[in-house]
């Protein structure tokens, strides 16, 4: 009966959204960081799970993918849910359950037939301070402990940085000339204070507006900016670093993803590393990306409008920034289904009124979050800017290989 039921109630939500699903908002807790406050959430919601669950310093955007927070973690943690009104109620169904229903009706036929669900999403990363250099499997490692490989991108929304946190510079990679076994040593020492694996390291500065791509196996202590993150659906990683910001990090989660059998074992770890590109000297010029206009700046502009890639270098995802002027009605086509969120302005989308709340409380309910199916995309959408002087400005996060982006 269920099954029945939950085909009926997926259903009814998308046929109200005609093919655009309303999401409500999902805050994902981290026991090992310090919120920045950046994302929005009332200053009294940050710890309201708790002191042992750490403060809120995530958003997870059109999510199927559970987070993983030990064994503390809420039901449901991480996964997006889509809002509609049945008859004079709102109701909720898991954004997961309902692909899972309505396959390619929802993410199309491209995704369903090769992934059998949605394989990505992206979140909002707000930490006050750094955190440690890490790293993300490939496919190949990840496979050993049952898991996929996760690459991700980074672009720092200047909606959402009015402050920089305590250190808005990321360590990438290896500086070139260091040897395996320099890293190997600062791995061994791990439970010896501080590890100083990124003295072997690169910082760059973080500039809202900007962003950059972080395939698996490259080092990686992200700065302080709050982030916007589209990534691979898989939540593996290794903690690289032992010491950051004065806090010390549990040997545990060094060896976070190694399969039992090697546990122990620093040259595995060595071997997770991609280590020609960690060293590359052109390490700024391969992975750091400016906004790319999708066509024509004149000719969007003269319709109303314009819209950047943001997330361009990886066949994992793609993200793009969508700005429509005020008082302007536009229709955006696309040739693939995705998630989107509103950092700025409110006016109409299809049949939604769409917004951009200054202030959320845990649990309540907004208007600044959407799922658009890959018909409704290619259909295309419209959205009015009902106001005389505010932008609207949204950010649209991708699957795998998106038929628009030409890498």
């Amino acid at each position: 009966m269920e099954t029945i039921e939950k085909t009926s109630l997926a259903g009814k939500a998308l046929d109200q959204g005609k093919g655009i699903l309303r999401l409500a908002p999902t805050w994902v807790p981290r026991s090992f960081c310090v919120p920045g406050r950046r994302i929005k959430l009332h200053p009294d919601d940050y710890y309201v799970l708790g002191g042992q669950r750490g403060g809120i310093d995530e958003r997870w955007l059109s999510s199927t993918t559970p987070a993983k927070n030990g064994p503390l973690t809420g039901k449901n943690e991480g996964l997006s849910a889509i809002v509609f009104n049945d008859g004079n109620k709102e109701v909720q169904i898991l954004l997961k359950d309902a692909i899972d229903e309505l396959k390619s009706a929802i993410i199309g036929d491209r995704l369903w037939n090769q992934y059998k669900s949605w394989p990505m999403y992206s979140k909002f990363f707000d930490n006050k301070g750094p955190l440690p250099h890490h790293i993300h499997h490939n496919d190949e490692h990840a496979k050993l402990v049952g898991q996929l490989g996760k690459p991700e991108a980074y672009y720092f929304p200047p909606q959402l940085n009015n402050h920089g946190g305590d250190f808005p510079y990321t360590f990438f990679g290896i500086a070139p000339g260091t040897t395996k076994e320099q890293i190997r040593e600062c791995l061994a020492n791990f439970t010896k204070g501080d590890n100083k694996i990124t003295n072997f390291s690169s910082a760059y500065r973080l500039e809202p507006g900007t962003g950059w791509d972080v395939p698996p196996g490259i080092l990686h202590a992200p700065g302080s900016l709050c982030t916007y993150e589209p990534q691979k659906a898989s939540d593996i990683f290794a903690m690289y670093q032992s010491l950051v910001n004065d806090a010390v990090i549990p040997e545990e989660l060094l060896w976070n993803g190694t399969p039992k059998e090697r546990i122990g074992d620093y040259d595995q770890l060595v071997e997770v590393i991609d280590w020609e590109a960690n060293v590359d000297p052109n390490f700024m010029e391969n992975h750091f990306m400016r906004p790319k206009p999708v066509r024509s700046v004149d000719e969007m502009k003269a319709a109303g409008y314009v819209e950047n890639w943001i997330c361009y270098k990886s066949e994992a995802y793609s993200a793009k920034e969508l700005t429509v002027m005020p008082g302007a009605t536009v229709t955006i086509k696309d040739n693939a289904a995705y998630g989107l969120i509103m950092m700025q302005g409110h006016g109409k989308m299809g049949v939604w009124d769409i917004e951009t709340p200054a202030l959320i409380r845990y649990g309540q309910l907004t208007n600044d979050e959407f799922f658009v199916t890959e018909s409704a995309a290619k259909e295309g959408v419209q959205i009015t800017n009902l106001s005389k002087n505010d932008p609207i400005v949204m950010l649209k996060h991708f699957g795998p290989n998106n038929p628009d982006l030409k890498l």
